[in-house]
């Protein structure tokens, strides 16, 4: 979108404000803040017009404001705060999702509307938030709560609008968006032909995990606490492991965790389909290439991919056959470290779920596809998330490998998460097979995880 899309998107806002001046909307309680409103909105249109020296300038002014940055943000709030005092209109009533007059101001002109409350201090432990329609609601607690404030669909489509300014290439037509806001929120609309009349959709989510460790994880109850030096000692073995979940399980962020224990010094490459793991600030002195690549480009880069000499791969959210293949292709040159996260309901089906996907995009034969797998991964980490939706558990772990003998998947739960108790038990211990692929990569690691894993089984027997 360039300057003069922002002009007309500027533009449209006074007359969207009179149609919102008419509505019903519970958001703007009392006419005379919507008309504050509104007459801010026009001595701000009045300005820019009489201020002709310097176009190009102005219009970045107003685009870098709309889509949010901080310095930019600050100069409507502050010219705002200026105009209320010369109107003295301080006292001013407004919705007290607010902070101040100047921000509530600014938000319902320009800036997020009642959403604006989400990114406030008490909702900064909130992971989801979602308009549908004219309703808002916030994830509060582990549940999705129906906020009072609501959004007329005129000011749904002007927000639209101040999003697409982030990215130039999406077009205002279409009826899908994927972005992310400047604080890494990702932003996904559902719109036009795709929705009902009147119940488009806008959803926000982003991470709220402070610090990547198992320390942390630990401590949300995400994963045992007594599993913390067994991760550890596996992470330095080098396993090639799949993280696997319904969608908000926790999945990127075990990933995650799990990554900022490798060895700084070994090369890594990263090929996401949207940018959710900040590798460069989870791990800033490691050698790692981000990558992002959709279907069609990972198609492109494969070859490349397998040709590279990077000491282990990390593919977020393989969601296809091509980014799937790819990372059994990559595990069958040897490569150790392989990390993999994929959506899945059931961890012993994960063979055969990954396979599918990649003969449905491929070709090839299905038992044989699965045997690969079987073959490329050793370790599947399973998450669930709770009916609280801020509860996350790993659900269990399991080893996998293929018996060539008797050519057959063995998918072994090693420990399982039982709800009842919310607490995990470990059944099994790890293969020597495994622990012969551990002492490959480091032979003391290869004997702290026998250990870890034999207190773990103990500690089970006499429980």
């Amino acid at each position: 979108m360039d300057f003069f899309s922002v002009n007309e998107y500027l533009s449209n806002a006074a007359a969207n404000m009179n149609q919102q001046k008419n509505s019903s909307q519970k958001t703007l309680q009392g006419s005379a803040f919507k008309k504050l409103c509104l007459r801010v909105q026009v001595e701000f249109n009045r300005e820019w017009q009489e201020d002709s020296s310097d176009l190009m300038k102005t219009l970045q002014l107003q685009k870098r404001a709309i889509i949010g940055y901080a310095s930019e943000t600050a100069y409507f709030k502050d010219k705002i705060q200026a105009l209320v005092f010369r109107w003295q209109a301080e006292k001013t009533a407004f919705p007290p999702w607010y902070a101040s007059l100047a921000e509530a101001i600014y938000h319902e002109n320009w800036g997020l509307a009642g959403i604006a409350e989400w990114f406030s201090e008490p909702y900064l432990s909130s992971s989801s938030a979602k308009v549908i329609g004219d309703r808002i609601y916030f994830l509060d607690q582990g549940k999705m709560r129906l906020m009072p404030q609501t959004l007329t669909a005129e000011r749904r489509e002007q927000m639209i609008r101040a999003f697409l300014l982030l990215t130039p290439e999406e077009r205002m037509d279409r009826d899908f968006h994927e972005l992310y806001l400047l604080d890494g929120t990702r932003l996904t609309v559902f719109r036009g032909a795709m929705t009902k009349k009147g119940q488009d959709v806008i959803i926000f989510r982003r991470y709220i995990i402070p610090e990547y460790s198992f320390d942390e994880q630990a401590a949300r109850g995400t994963i045992p606490a007594e599993a913390i030096p067994l991760f550890q000692e596996m992470v330095r073995a080098g396993f090639n492991i799949v993280v696997c979940g319904p969608v908000r399980s926790a999945k990127t962020t075990f990933l995650s965790t799990w990554q900022s224990y490798e060895d700084n010094s070994l090369e890594g490459v990263v090929v996401e389909t949207d940018p959710e793991i900040p590798m460069h600030l989870l791990m800033p002195e490691a050698p790692i290439i981000q990558l992002l690549a959709d279907h069609d480009r990972l198609a492109q880069i494969s070859k490349n991919l397998l040709r590279s000499d990077a000491d282990y791969f990390i593919l977020a959210e393989a969601r296809d056959g091509i980014a799937l293949d790819t990372a059994l292709r990559i595990a069958g040159k040897g490569t150790r470290r392989l990390k993999l996260t994929f959506h899945c309901r059931d961890a012993l089906d994960l063979p055969y779920d990954v396979a599918w996907e990649i003969v449905r995009s491929i070709g090839g034969d299905l038992d044989l596809t699965a045997q690969k797998v079987a073959r490329s991964f050793d370790f599947i980490f399973h998450f669930i998330q709770l009916k609280e939706k801020n509860r996350k558990r790993l659900a269990g772990i399991y080893e996998l490998d293929f018996d060539r003998s008797q050519r057959a998947i063995n998918v072994r739960p090693l420990c399982l998460y039982q709800p009842a108790a919310d607490a995990w038990n470990w059944p099994d211990k790890i293969s020597e097979e495994k622990l012969k692929i551990a002492a490959a990569e480091d032979p003391a690691a290869a004997e702290q995880i026998r250990c870890h894993w034999e207190r773990l089984c103990l500690k089970e027997t006499f429980a």
